[in-house]
This record gives C-alpha cells, sequence and structure tokens, in this order.
C-alpha cells in the first residue's frame, strides 16, 4: 500500500483527511483499545466532517481562533482534523493550566470558542476552572457568553454528554452540523491556503508571559512527513502515542505524522505504563513515542509484568535529555531498534534533527542526530553571530518550511527568534560533527558558570547515569557568593536503593574536574514537569536555593 503523494507547499491537512478516505479507505486510522473504539480512513472523515460542519453552523470563519482544552480523548482528533477541514485555527491549551494561565490564553489568542474537556474523571476541575474565568457563564445562553475580560469568547463547548449551564455540549454541535451542507463545507475547504495558520499552541512560559506559536499547514505536513520518512513510517505501521496531543509531540510527531504515512494512530487517553504496554501489545505498534521519564516508568512495569513488545520497530524519544541506559533498554527490551532520537520546539513545527533507522547505537545515544530532510541547521557563537567549526560548541539555529510563521500579535518577540535571513535562534546549545550529527549540551540559560568556567549540566548528568544506583539525575546552576554559581544535583534512586549526597560525591571524584563535582546533592522522588513531561529546570533551581538558604 502506498502512501499519500503529498506535495509540501501544495496542499493542507484537510487535503489529506481525503487522500487517505479515497486511496487507504479500509485501512485503520485510529484506535482506543480503552475506549473500545476502531475507524477505518472514510469513518474517520466522515466524522472529522461532522465536527467541520457543527463549527460551520456555530458561524465560525475561517482563521478564527477554537481553543481545545483536554486530554488525549478521541473527540480531539475529531477536533484537530475537523477544524482543519473548515478553516479554523486550532489553539491547544495544556491541561494542567488553570484559572489566570487560561484566561491569559483566551485573552492572547482572541479566541471565540473553547472546547473543554467531557466524560473523564477531570471533567469537574475544567468545569471549575472555566466558572471561575467566566462567572457570569452559568447565567448564560449558550453561544452568548458576555465576558468583559474575554471580549471575544462566545462559544463554550462541553465534550460530554451532560447539559451544562451556558455551554453546547458535543452532542448538540454535531446535530446543528446538519444544516450545513457538503457543497458548503467542500467551498471552505477549497478555499484554504498552505500557508494560512492552522495551529496555536503557546510556549511554556518559563521565561514571562507565553506566546503563541503561529503554525501554518505547510510547516506541520512538511515536518510530520520529514519525521515519517526518517521512522520509515508505511500504511502497515501502527504508532502508540502516549504524549499530551496540546504539544506538537502528540499532536505533529504523533497523529499528523501518522496521516501523512497512512499509519494507524492508537492514542492512550492520559500517560500511564500499563496502557500503553497494552495498546502496544493489542494494536501490534510498530512506533512508540514518549519522554525519558515514560520509557523509564514502561521499563519499571515490564520488570514486573510481561508485555509482548515485538511488533515495535521504531518511535521517537523526545521531550528532555536521552540518557544512554535509557535508549539501549528500549533498542534492547522492547526490540525498538530503530528507535530514533528527535530534537526541536515548537517554534520549528516542532522537529529539527533526528537520528536515522541505520545509525549506529553509538550515535543513537550519544546524538540527536543531524538535520531533518530539506532543514537547514549550522552552529554560532550567541555573541558574535559567526559559524562556528566542527566539534565546536555555540547556539543551534535553523531554516526551513519548518520555521514558525511568527508569535501572534508580538512582532519584537518574533524578530528576537527569527533572524533577517530566516534562522530560528533555538537558544539551545549544541555541538556539530563533520557529519552533521548535533550533540544537544544544553541551554544558554542553563549553562553554569562557576568562578568563570563554563559547565554544561548535560557532561554531569550523563556521567551521573552511570552510578549504579542512580535513574534519574538533573543538575542546576545555584547561586553562590564565592564562585557566582555553584552545582546542584537532583538525584531520583533506583528502587530500593539509598544514598548519601558524600557517597554520590566520593563517586565522582577523580573521575570528573573538581568544580564540575556537585557541591550540593538532593534526593527526589518526582521532578517538577510540564504537562507534556518536560522536567523544568527553573524550579529545581528555585527549590535548591530555598533550601541552601534554609
Amino acid at each position: 500500500m502506498q502512501k499519500p503523494d503529498i506535495e509540501i507547499g501544495k496542499t493542507t491537512i484537510g487535503n489529506i483527511v481525503d487522500m487517505l478516505a479515497e486511496n487507504l479507505a479500509d485501512n485503520s486510522a485510529l484506535e482506543y483499545l480503552s475506549l473500545d473504539i476502531k475507524y477505518n480512513f472514510k469513518e474517520f472523515r466522515d466524522i472529522c466532517d461532522k465536527v467541520a460542519k457543527g463549527l460551520m453552523a456555530l458561524g465560525i470563519q475561517r482563521d478564527e481562533k477554537v481553543a481545545i482544552w483536554a486530554n488525549n480523548i478521541p473527540e480531539w482528533v475529531y477536533t484537530q482534523y475537523g477544524s482543519a477541514r473548515m478553516g479554523a485555527v486550532l489553539v491547544t491549551v495544556n491541561t494542567s493550566y488553570r484559572s489566570a494561565e487560561l484566561e491569559y490564553l483566551l485573552e492572547q489568542s482572541d479566541t471565540t470558542t473553547l472546547i473543554l474537556t467531557g466524560g473523564v474523571r477531570e471533567a469537574d476541575e475544567y468545569l471549575k476552572v472555566i466558572n471561575k474565568v467566566c462567572p457570569t457563564l452559568k447565567d448564560s445562553e449558550p453561544g452568548k457568553l458576555n465576558n468583559p475580560k474575554l471580549p471575544f469568547l462566545k462559544n463554550i463547548i462541553y465534550m460530554g454528554k451532560e447539559k451544562i449551564p451556558g455551554m453546547y455540549n458535543w452532542d448538540e454541535i454535531i446535530e446543528m452540523g446538519k444544516k450545513v451542507s457538503d457543497a458548503q463545507l467542500k467551498e471552505r475547504l477549497d478555499s484554504l491556503e498552505p500557508d494560512d495558520v492552522i495551529n496555536m499552541q503557546y510556549t511554556s512560559g518559563t521565561t514571562g508571559f507565553p506566546k503563541g506559536v503561529m503554525l501554518s499547514h505547510t510547516n506541520l505536513i512538511g515536518n510530520a512527513m520529514s519525521l515519517a520518512t526518517c521512522m520509515n513510517l508505511t500504511p502497515d505501521d501502527a504508532m502508540c502515542i502516549p504524549v499530551p496531543f496540546f504539544h506538537c509531540f502528540g499532536c505533529v510527531i504523533g497523529t499528523l505524522t501518522c496521516m501523512v504515512s497512512g499509519a494507524t494512530m492508537a492514542p492512550v487517553v492520559a500517560f500511564n505504563p500499563v496502557d500503553v504496554l497494552k495498546t502496544v501489545e493489542a494494536s501490534k505498534c510498530n512506533a512508540l513515542l514518549g519522554v525519558p521519564t515514560m520509557f523509564i516508568a514502561e521499563f519499571e512495569e515490564m520488570d514486573k509484568n510481561s508485555y509482548d513488545t515485538s511488533t515495535l520497530r521504531t518511535g521517537v524519544m523526545a521531550g528532555s535529555t536521552c540518557p544512554i541506559e535509557v535508549m539501549k533498554r528500549v533498542i534492547k527490551d522492547m526490540g525498538a531498534n530503530e528507535m530514533t532520537i528527535v530534537y526541536g520546539q515548537t517554534e520549528a513545527s516542532p522537529g529539527i534533527t533526528q537520528t536515522r533507522d541505520n545509525d549506529s547505537l553509538e550515535l543513537k545515544t550519544s546524538t540527536v542526530g543531524r538535520a531533518l530532510p530539506n532543514v537547514e541547521v549550522k552552529i554560532i557563537d550567541p555573541i558574535l553571530g559567526n559559524e562556528m567549526p566542527v566539534n565546536e560548541q555555540g547556539e543551534l539555529c535553523s531554516r526551513g518550511y519548518h520555521v514558525m510563521k511568527g508569535y501572534y500579535k508580538n512582532e519584537e518577540a518574533t524578530a528576537q527568534a527569527i533572524d533577517k535571513d530566516g534562522w530560528l535562534h533555538t537558544g539551545d546549545l549544541a555541538t556539530m560533527d563533520e557529519n552533521g550529527y548535533c550533540k544537544i549540551t544544553g541551554r544558554i540559560k542553563d549553562m553554569i558558570i562557576r568562578g568563570g568556567e563554563n559547565i554544561y549540566p548535560r557532561e554531569i548528568e550523563e556521567f551521573l547515569y552511570t552510578f549504579n544506583k542512580v535513574k534519574d539525575v538533573q543538575v542546576v546552576g545555584v547561586p553562590d557568593a564565592k564562585y557566582g554559581e555553584e552545582v546542584a544535583a537532583f538525584i531520583q534512586l533506583k528502587p530500593g536503593e539509598s544514598a548519601t549526597d558524600e557517597e554520590v560525591k566520593a563517586f565522582c571524584k577523580d573521575k570528573i574536574s573538581y568544580h564540575k563535582i556537585p557541591r550540593f546533592v538532593f534526593f527526589i522522588e518526582d521532578y517538577p514537569t510540564t504537562a507534556s513531561g518536560k522536567i523544568q529546570k527553573y524550579k529545581l533551581r528555585d527549590m535548591a536555593t530555598e533550601e541552601i538558604e534554609k
């Protein structure tokens, strides 16, 4: 069976849904093991069209902002592709957001319609938050929300069966859509341009307020196709997607990479290692996505119970530093010997570099691969801007079809991120070898400067992973009156292990430079993370500083 014939820059995400429905009609498109849902590509298009027509019946126009706030439930996928078929810009909302963050996003994005989760245990929490953000909601007619703080917001859609005051529920929207004809939807679909913004994702806001990253059909399709090529995905493959849809990892490296290759999407509603491994087994998944902490949790479950992961071949590990030992277990114990590492960021749709299926174990465990097809990468001096020699550290910059259109309503920040020649400045420190393979050595902001010496946390972390009691480790810099900064290590120990800070320091002695040995060692159960699994080093820095000052 052939993948759909897609030309980057010549088609839209909505058109790809048609290509699949016509060319791979009976192939499995979407499978939810836990919900007993299974649709082929023809059925999937029908569902997406019902959603598209429902949004059109609400009066939503092309380029209008529709926000979605939910975990990986099926309606998320239907909305992703339904909105793409009728031209609304899908604004993805982090599931961990609370009232202040949600209000900021809805206001800054000019969102007119918010779709929020229903039918799951957490639904009550979402309802509490939206009622705090919109106190007049319970006294409003659906579609006529009047909140002076959010003048654009009119519609709230609840993805559940219950009737909630002031909201439409999902079934009502589908019913309303019956008034919209196939011809009207086709006219809207045909009016869309590949360069239109179709998705907006808010960066995590670890410094300042989150920024809305504007991504076009071309940005997203091009990136998904490059990623799929590096994984050799075909219509015969199925991918387990346990990473959140609201993040590029879930909705681009996950669902869209499946769509451009004709592979089956097999999502997990909310990450749980048991559900992931059951899905891999039942859907005979060939690809698996995850951040390192997810893979670590899956190994702990595999050590206790038996699962058949023999169909696994490839996938993506990304989102934070990929420990060597974890990658080795993915290949050895899961059987995914073509597993890839992807490096990128939301502003790059998200992939910039990726390892290849035939790369050596050394390259797969020590680099983040080389530039994706049709993507340029260079390493520059972050101060002077000149290109660095081979294997010399500098800031990684990238240029190509994948670079965002900009930050929404923020020209100043856009100009800081993308230079006049179209290069995206990532803020990440990296080196590149003579074959173009890159190693990420840290964030420019994360670099520790101790007494004038530059220290890169990644180097110390990789060393500490070799200590047999260590399960995971994160290294940060903390303020110091004498040296400016000192090294602090936050260590998760393997189950049943115990250690002292002196033991850790003794392990380092004579193996790494004195100034790199952690001055402070903290043992921790769980790391603070974003909802997408990225470890928030700034929170660790704050925790260490507070503890030291006691």
